[in-house]
């Protein structure tokens, strides 16, 4: 715990969460405070929850519709178990647990804590903020273990403000133009109005320090703690717990039963079998199905692991028929009871030309990437094999619509380094870092798989498949190429695309608002547009 509560802070908080002293708890509130204001606010601070609504809820009734104001405007049978629905908050698990929590597509919504507005790092009693895994820290290699992810926060916390600096000294502020008052753009040298300067400066120092901070976060280990909050429903939730008791990592199933406490104090008629007699079946049931698989794995799977990243299209089908598939289901809505089967004969019947100019057509009709094009583009799907830095999948696992099968994180795959790095002179100390982490993980690996994966950094490439039809293609493609994006995430959308078009040249048209460009400060436009509503606002 970061936050230590008084006497009189606890007795207000435990009107409003389900404890005062624990890492996990269940947010009460009563409705009056607006708990999805509360959720927000809570994923860009480093404040924990609770001190986040004594400091900025408590005395202000309206702070959630204000915070709503704001965020809107800058930022843009078991099925009864679903009517039960719950808010919980996890602060101080790490990178390794989050992620097996948000594998739970269905059911459940998640805001983390970002790695692109809030550093790593700062210590707390005295110690960086990184699991101590018990099974670890009770072996022989607890020393190199500790070693190893102290060193991955010393390298990125001494060059923390070195970096901010270096940003700032390629990127000056006197090379980029700003809007005035009345809405005119000028070069930062030609503001004269201190409110324009301001402004200005501000949204300087956030772009700058959001590509500090992505070029560093490579070095984090998956160890490194982070918050997390949940909203979902009872039969979500229950699932969840199933998979979490079920687990080889001590951290999963000690949160599990946490979890399940605050749960119990709000839906606990929604998550009640998860551990009785019936989700002990489940726990064995998902065990056993780890356990064949790695039995058949190792019978009959065989090769060598790339060293490098990956984006590949492994698995699609000739243009012809997915067009025809695609034509006919946007014809079938509006067909007058005519089944599937004959529409699609007459579609085949058709000329490509015709069906390539309908495509075209439902193209043009997209006027932004938030018209999503219509179900009928769900009926083509693309699997691709990805190896591609851990930090960066953070990011791309956040997608729902798809299936995603991934591996444990290894240092197998080489990693990657940001030019920037070498630029800085810490290219040495990067390495360092990566070869420490590499080291220790060979030797945790042989007796504890599972666990050696909390000391791989963020950089390390981590492989896993992806399967999606082409409307979530176009909504991921899109979404991942806008021009705040990582930069990491955004090579891998735009090589997505390239595949895509390769293979389906005519139906990628869909992909209307992919951004193939690249950018130096990524955030900038994106910081300028949010102090432009503001000062609207």
């Amino acid at each position: 715990m970061s936050d230590k509560f008084s006497k009189s802070e606890k007795k207000i908080l435990l009107n409003h969460f389900s404890n005062a002293d624990d890492s996990v708890f269940a947010i009460t509130t009563p409705q009056q405070v607006d708990r999805g204001a509360l959720m927000s606010r809570y994923s860009r601070t480093d404040k924990s929850m609770r001190r986040v609504f004594l400091d900025e809820f408590l005395a202000n009734k309206k702070r959630g519709e204000e915070f709503y104001t704001r965020v809107l405007i800058e930022y843009g049978d078991d099925s009864v178990a679903e009517l039960g629905a719950a808010q919980i908050a996890v602060e101080g698990l790490s990178n390794i647990a989050v992620k097996k929590i948000e594998d739970r597509r269905i059911g459940l919504s998640y805001l983390e804590k970002s790695s692109r507005y809030v550093a790593w790092n700062k210590k707390e009693n005295g110690v960086y903020k990184f699991y101590r895994d018990s099974t670890i820290m009770s072996s022989k290699f607890a020393d190199k273990y500790l070693e190893s992810c102290n060193l991955d926060f010393d390298v990125y916390s001494q060059n923390f403000e070195p970096m901010i600096k270096y940003v700032r000294e390629k990127y000056p502020i006197e090379k980029y133009s700003f809007k005035d008052s009345s809405g005119v753009e000028k070069q930062f040298a030609k503001l004269k109005d201190s409110a324009d300067i301001k402004s200005a400066e501000v949204i300087y120092r956030g772009s700058t320090k959001a590509k500090a901070l992505d070029i560093l976060r490579g070095l984090l280990p998956a160890s490194t703690l982070t918050n997390v909050g949940i909203t979902g429903n009872g039969r979500a939730f229950e699932y969840l717990l199933t998979i979490l008791y079920s687990s080889d990592l001590e951290e999963e199933k000690i949160l599990a039963a946490k979890i399940k406490r605050e749960l119990d104090s709000t839906i606990k008629s929604f998550v009640r079998r998860s551990d009785d007699k019936y989700g002990k079946t489940m726990q064995n049931y998902l065990q056993n199905i780890r356990k064949t698989a790695l039995k058949f794995t190792k019978r009959y799977v065989s090769g060598d692991s790339p060293k490098m990243s990956l984006t590949k299209l492994v698995d699609y089908e000739p243009e012809s028929a997915a067009i025809d598939k695609v034509i006919t289901a946007i014809l079938y809505e509006q067909s007058p009871g005519i089944p599937y089967h004959k529409i699609l004969s007459n579609v085949k019947k058709m000329s490509l030309g015709k069906k390539n100019q309908m495509l075209l057509t439902f193209s043009r009709l997209r006027k932004n990437r938030r018209h999503r094009p219509g179900r009928a583009f769900e009926m083509v799907n693309y699997t691709f094999d990805l190896i591609n830095n851990f930090g960066m999948f953070r990011d791309f696992h956040r997608h729902r619509v798809l299936t995603l099968e991934r591996q444990l994180l290894t240092t197998n795959h080489g990693f990657k380094m940001p030019k920037e790095i070498s630029i800085l002179g810490i290219d040495k100390d990067f390495k360092d870092c990566m070869y420490k982490s590499k080291e220790v993980f060979k030797v945790v690996r042989k007796k504890h798989p599972a666990h050696a994966q909390y000391v791989v950094n963020f950089a390390y490439n981590y492989p896993y498949f992806m399967r999606l039809n082409l409307r979530e293609a176009c909504h991921l493609i899109e979404l991942r190429t806008v021009p705040q994006g990582h930069i990491d995430y955004r090579d891998v959308a735009q090589n997505m695309f390239k595949e895509i078009k390769k293979v389906h040249p005519n139906l990628s048209k869909i992909i209307r608002f992919v951004d193939l460009k690249k950018y130096e400060l990524e955030r900038f436009e994106s910081e300028k547009r949010t102090e432009e509503k503001k000062r609207k606002r």
